[in-house]
């Protein structure tokens, strides 16, 4: 401290005096300091940072490497299991179809066994096309316009265009 700051009126006149620059100098140069010293220990941590990202990345890369080379193990192994069932298909596919067509159970349709309804025996399965199907003639009990409720109306589709006979 200087004796002018004690004494203000010993300071001068005007707004341009050397001491009041050389202060205000030292404050902006203590600031910049400051915001220096902090930056450094921001950039101290982004690289600790930086450091604990690689190393985990590192670890990863070692673990792809390692589950790779699993995974192509059990590919090859794979690959034989298969060339092995398809080898093994090959030499004994023709015996176990003549096994089995030798053991099969034939039961009479007539004879079939039904114990309950999940069992129920089932007729043949209507397998024309659908224009043939519906050019058939149509039972009475099988119609659209068989039916007990008055308020029933046909679709269209359902409705045939009998031929007008003469």
């Amino acid at each position: 401290m200087i004796i002018t700051d004690r004494i203000p009126i010993l300071r001068g006149p005007g707004r341009r005096r050397a001491v009041d620059e050389v202060e205000r100098l030292r404050r902006n140069e203590i600031a910049i300091l400051t915001n220096l010293h902090a930056a450094g220990d921001d950039i101290a941590l982004l690289q600790q940072d930086l450091d604990e990202a690689r190393r985990k990345q590192a670890e990863t890369d070692e673990i792809v490497a390692q589950q790779q080379a699993s995974n192509d193990d059990l590919i090859a192994e794979r690959d034989e299991w298969r060339g092995e069932a398809l080898r093994l298909r090959a030499k004994f596919g023709p015996q176990l179809a003549a096994e089995a067509n030798a053991n099969r159970i034939t039961v009479p349709p007539g004879f079939r066994r039904v114990d309950g309804p999940e069992d129920e025996a089932t007729g043949p399965i209507d397998v024309t096309e659908l224009r043939a199907q519906y050019n058939r003639p149509i039972p009475l009990h099988e119609s659209p316009l068989a039916t007990t409720n008055p308020g029933w109306v046909p679709p269209s589709w359902a409705v045939r265009d009998e031929p007008a006979t003469t």
